[in-house]
């Protein structure tokens, strides 16, 4: 069977073939792109590791809303405030922004400075709220 006669025959079904196998990598895909922990697996590293939550958002996206007990520092001051914030650079940190755009930036410069347990809060505050789990307001 000669491959060109069949596509050229059955081009629909061949169409129908690759677009339905992009939609079922689709999830996957996206999912990568949103790399980070969820809400569920940052709170058991807060509960058993103690790890530090760190929001990075902007002072009145902070005020606004985030996790009990989170330090603020934006990202743009993260260069030199994490060191002072976080002494010890072994405990793990949770880096949190309104979607985790700005924390994968972030967990960036974290690691570069030495917090090699930086992780992010895949899907950021959103997630968090969406999870039904504590909010704090300023």
């Amino acid at each position: 069977m000669d491959l060109l006669p069949f596509l050229a025959h059955n081009w629909a079904l061949v169409l129908i073939a690759a677009v339905s196998g992009g939609l079922l990598l689709w999830p996957g895909l996206a999912a990568g792109a949103r790399s980070g922990v969820s809400p569920d697996a940052a709170v058991q590293m807060i509960n058993r590791e103690k790890a530090v939550v760190v929001d990075v958002c902007g002072g009145d996206e902070f005020a606004a809303g985030h996790v009990p007990g989170s330090r603020n520092v934006p990202v743009g001051d993260l260069q030199q405030r994490l060191p002072e914030v976080v002494k010890n650079k072994t405990v793990p940190l949770v880096l949190v922004c309104a979607s985790g755009m700005r924390a994968q930036r972030a967990a960036r410069v974290a690691k570069s400075l030495g917090y090699d347990k930086a992780v992010v809060l895949a899907g950021g505050m959103k997630a968090w709220k969406e999870a039904n789990l504590p909010v704090e307001k300023n």
